[in-house]
């Protein structure tokens, strides 16, 4: 009881944080990979844990809540057919292999550059959603498959080392090579899957506690987050989905990538000031 007592600014936080990433979620289709890390980044330096030590649990414990997440969208996408499996087999192994490779420098070498790599992947998500919605598409057809497989690596190396889906990623990539939207965003939740579970187990496992680090964390996840967090989602995801059916979800998610944007800016202020 004690414990609880002396954490329960930490704990109400991270409830706090998975409403949050859950309405934004639903409201704006985006993955909580984009949302749960700058926010548990900045909410563990006000707990006194350093920038460094903050982004290299962020990252982690994020990957750890798209496990469960990936796992009740994957179900909803299979559904109604939007899941590729053909695709996900093609890419699954190159895109393990970007993951376990990104996730095993997380835990040897990890530090303020990751601030710096989540801040630019957070910039140019923001651009992506703020200028490139609705544009056509950059080709007819997805490469060939050395093409497909140095794109699926990178999404998985990337993905991996900065705390996110696929969505983020995967998403804009395989549309701008004209392949079908709503495929894209169930093909995602697969891809989440494959970059989440092997990664946040490799940090889980692997990675170094920091000494630093906020009550609850074990390797690099805090898990006492993952608890808050996760089924605080799978609440509020549908509740964002139904407001976004009566608002304008264009504006918000102009609005969304302009915070995005600022957040990004932020991240590499305290990075290089």
């Amino acid at each position: 009881m004690d414990v609880v007592l002396n954490n329960l600014p930490t704990i109400f936080a991270l409830i706090t944080t998975g409403i949050f990433a859950g309405l934004l979620a639903g409201l704006l289709g985006v993955g909580g990979g984009i949302v749960i890390v700058p926010v548990l980044y900045f909410l563990f330096q006000n707990f006194d844990v350093s920038a460094q030590s903050a982004m290299l649990i962020a990252t982690a414990t994020s990957l750890a809540t798209i496990v469960p997440t990936s796992i009740s969208t994957i179900r909803a996408h299979q559904s109604i057919g939007n899941l590729d499996f053909r695709l996900l087999k093609s890419w699954g192994p190159y895109i393990l292999v970007g993951v376990v490779l990104g996730s095993l420098l997380v835990t040897q070498y990890g530090g303020q550059w990751l601030s710096g790599l989540f801040a630019l992947v957070a910039c140019l998500s923001a651009l992506n959603m703020l200028f490139r919605a609705g544009k056509a598409a950059l080709a007819d057809s997805l490469p060939g498959k050395v093409g497909q497989g140095v794109i699926a690596s990178c999404i998985g190396f990337f993905s991996a080392m900065v705390g996110i889906g696929g969505g983020t990623l995967s998403v804009p990539v395989l549309t701008a090579y004209s392949y079908p939207a709503h495929k894209a965003v169930g093909t995602a939740s697969g891809i989440g899957l494959i970059i989440s579970l092997p990664a946040a187990i490799t940090m889980l496992t692997f990675g170094v506690t920091p000494s630093d680090a906020p009550f609850g964390t074990y390797g690099l996840v805090n898990l006492l987050g993952f608890v808050c967090i996760v089924p605080l989602t799978v609440i509020f995801a549908p509740m964002g989905a139904k407001l976004a059916r009566k608002m304008d979800a264009l504006l918000l998610k102009k609005v969304f990538a302009v915070v995005l944007l600022i957040t990004g800016l932020r991240m590499f202020a305290q990075l290089f000031i």
